[in-house]
């Protein structure tokens, strides 16, 4: 019997694979970094090819950790992993020559705001909101249709390749499971379809107006499926982008013998990351709701079968379809930089050696010192939506120091999440008892007290906090019966820590009266 389903979390910075047993404990787990392609102001980019590779190497590492560590698995029994799931940045836009496997160009990620023209042209007739009744978004730089007329219109060949059906179109999960299954599954599921301004809501089909109107042909798009069920099965023969499963050299951590030894296995499950997150967090009930601290912090809400419009700046998406059920749907609050404020700290201006420190950083001080650091670096997402805004600090004396800013960078993070939770309670007429969190994240103890206090609501942490694969593992394990219903999938659940607010409402309203005004400083700056 098969002991394990694993999951690919795909994710921004970086590609890892789980895997899981049947309580949704973490077996083995093994993760590498992509790098992250700046070309210009903006603009944001990865290689696919790097992350395909990648890709295979965390694969190999992860089963070769179980390998070492259970001297009852050998690598010729790679049948106890039943399934495996997929789950990726959403939104970050591929395309490839169907019969090379060679990317046109590099991917653009969801963070790249250089498609803003093609989203102020296309919004002078109808408004930024012309398709949010088909596809419950906004005109965009943040989804993958203007990325792709982007690259058919500026990369050269690129629309004649298109319109002769020679070119392919992909979020990563599509990207991933086409190299896997040796090109053979060209498909997305549909919380990833929901994310490209380019499929209906109601339908849950592309919209042949919307591929009109971007100029982008049909035949380029993936088959849109499910979240679980399966796709096709991973094969060992030589697959897209010019790398074989045989040919790869796997890392010297995993004691594989036969790296085909995945062959065979079956891809069931595919969720787009915060979805994902929202299935892992056993939100199956209309009316509970996640949030997901990452690169950027994304906050989901589960409306049932409806498809809840938005008039607060919140997005309609597709939560979750498992097999045949019906879609459940759901609202989200996308912000777009959290986690990468504090990398951006590392990296760009030294202030910590990693980013755990952070938090040792923050509490050197007793407040953020009068100042608020609005990172608007990709723009404002929800509840804003202004392509224009870019990021700040206010409030600057000689009496700030490093510390300072560092507590003022996690706050950043608790304020948005309350434009959000408030944007999503006027929505949804739903008021919010408490919020489950997950992610990187929810370890820093500082930010998830803060985040209890300027919310009013507690906060809950999962035992296993790395919800995102979770909830993929358990899309791919339902479509081949390794968890049987969500009664399963609940038991699992566990809470590991609770934080409730201390703050007095006095505080909690300068505090947040304070950040509101720092926001309206990051307008017109393009």
């Amino acid at each position: 019997m098969s002991k394990y389903v694993a999951a690919i979390d795909q994710g921004t910075t970086s590609t890892r694979f789980m895997i899981f047993d049947h309580s949704g404990n973490v077996i083995a787990v093994h993760q590498k970094e992509h790098r992250q392609i700046y070309p210009k102001p903006g603009w944001v980019e990865h290689d696919p090819l790097e992350i395909w590779r990648n890709t295979l190497e965390v694969m190999s590492g992860a089963v070769g950790k179980v390998i070492s560590e259970q001297s009852s698995v050998s690598s010729d029994q790679l049948s106890v992993i039943s399934a495996i799931g997929i789950t990726n940045q959403r939104e970050t836009t591929v395309v490839w020559d169907k019969r090379t496997g060679q990317p046109v160009y590099n991917a653009i990620v969801w963070q790249d705001t250089r498609t803003d023209e093609i989203c102020n042209e296309l919004a002078k007739a109808g408004g930024q909101d012309r398709l949010r009744a088909k596809t419950g978004l906004p005109l965009a730089t943040y989804f993958s249709g203007p990325k792709i007329k982007w690259i058919l219109d500026h990369v050269e060949g690129a629309r004649a390749k298109a319109e002769r059906g020679e070119l392919l179109f992909g979020t990563m999960d599509t990207w991933l499971i086409w190299n896997l299954t040796g090109r053979e599954a060209h498909v997305t599921d549909v919380t990833n379809a929901s994310r490209t301004l380019l499929m209906n809501l109601h339908t849950l089909d592309w919209d042949d107006e919307i591929l009109e109107l971007f100029d982008i042909p049909r035949a380029m798009l993936p088959q849109i499926r499910s979240s679980s069920e399966i796709y096709g099965t991973i094969s060992a023969g030589r697959v897209g982008g010019g790398v074989s499963m045989r040919e790869e050299r796997y890392s010297t951590t995993a004691a594989v013998s036969r790296p085909d030894a995945f062959s065979g296995i079956p891809i069931s499950g595919d969720l787009g990351d915060q979805q994902a997150a929202l299935f892992g967090q056993t939100c199956f009930e209309p009316g509970e709701a996640k949030n997901t601290y990452g690169t950027g912090c994304f906050m989901l809400l589960n409306t049932g079968e409806k498809a809840v419009p938005s008039s607060a700046g919140l997005l309609t998406t597709l939560g979750y379809k498992i097999g045949a059920q019906p879609a459940v749907y759901a609202l989200e609050g996308s912000i777009a930089i959290t986690g990468a404020l504090v990398q951006w700290l590392r990296d760009n201006l030294g202030l910590i050696e990693k980013s755990s420190d952070i938090e040792a950083l923050a509490k050197t001080v007793e407040d953020n010192g009068g100042i608020y650091f609005v990172p608007a670096f990709s723009g404002l997402f929800a509840p804003y939506w202004r392509s224009d805004a870019r990021g700040v600090i206010v409030g600057m004396t000689r009496y700030v120091n490093k510390g300072h800013i560092a507590r003022a960078a996690l706050e950043a993070t608790a304020f948005q999440t309350r434009e959000v939770l408030d944007a999503m309670e006027a929505d949804s007429g739903v008021k919010l008892t408490a919020l489950k969190v997950d992610g990187g994240m929810v370890f820093n103890e500082l930010l998830m007290q803060f985040q209890s206090d300027i919310l009013n609501v507690p906060v809950v942490r999962p035992k296993v906090a790395e919800t995102t694969a979770l909830g993929a593992a358990y899309a791919a394990g339902l479509a081949v019966g390794f968890w049987k219903d969500y009664d399963e999938l609940r038991a699992n659940w566990g809470r590991d820590r609770e934080w409730r607010p201390k703050m007095d409402a006095e505080t909690r309203k300068k505090l947040y009266s304070g950040w509101k005004k720092a926001v309206t400083r990051t307008f017109d700056w393009v």
